[in-house]
């Protein structure tokens, strides 16, 4: 596959920056995500709206993923495994960079990020029992960090800081703009 001057500079700024590492947390459930980055000439991120049918965060702005299956093997598989039953993406469509540290969620997992370019051309169909909208946001536009503003919760007897951001009429926030915004400080010049 060919990238986009724009990519190729992502590409290599997120293969020099060595993130640091969380051990896994053997009290928290084990899920991944996959961070899909189109390569157009302007690279773009690929996110959905989850069915306000779902039991959990009905509604909310995320990356394709999902709980691990106790035969996953690893992340990597799980975010591909989960990605293609939400968004019928082909495992062998994605080149895969590699991943963010693992984020602990407050709803008991342990999140870890898979990052992975798709080809320009790939065709994408949304599951109907999972995801209400698929939605690509500039890649440059997403990775700015001015996006994204804190704010300071008390949930569950503890002090959490979440991120909120728009893009159009999509409200991200959360866990979800919170691996975007760990991913924009790792490459950030």
């Amino acid at each position: 596959m060919t990238f986009s001057p724009e990519l190729e500079q992502f590409i290599t700024r997120f293969q020099l920056q060595m993130p640091v590492w969380r051990s896994s947390d053997p009290g928290l459930r084990q899920a991944a995500v996959l961070i899909p980055i189109i390569n157009r000439p302007e690279p773009t991120l690929l996110l959905t709206q989850r069915s306000s049918q779902l039991r959990k965060h009905a509604g909310q702005v995320a990356f394709p993923g999902g709980a691990a299956d106790p035969g996953d093997g690893s992340p990597i598989f799980t975010a591909l495994r989960e990605a293609q039953e939400e968004v019928a993406i082909a495992p062998e469509n994605v080149h895969i960079l590699g991943s963010l540290p693992a984020e602990n969620s407050v709803t008991g997992f342990q999140v870890t990020p898979v990052l992975g370019i798709l080809p320009a051309d790939i065709t994408l169909s949304a599951s109907d029992d999972e995801v209400a909208a698929m939605f690509e946001m500039p890649l440059r536009e997403a990775l700015a960090l001015s996006r994204y503003h804190p704010l300071d919760i008390h949930r569950r007897g503890g002090h959490h800081r979440v991120y909120l951001s728009w893009y159009q009429r999509f409200f991200v926030w959360g866990l979800t703009a919170a691996i975007i915004r760990r991913l924009a400080q790792q490459i950030a010049v």
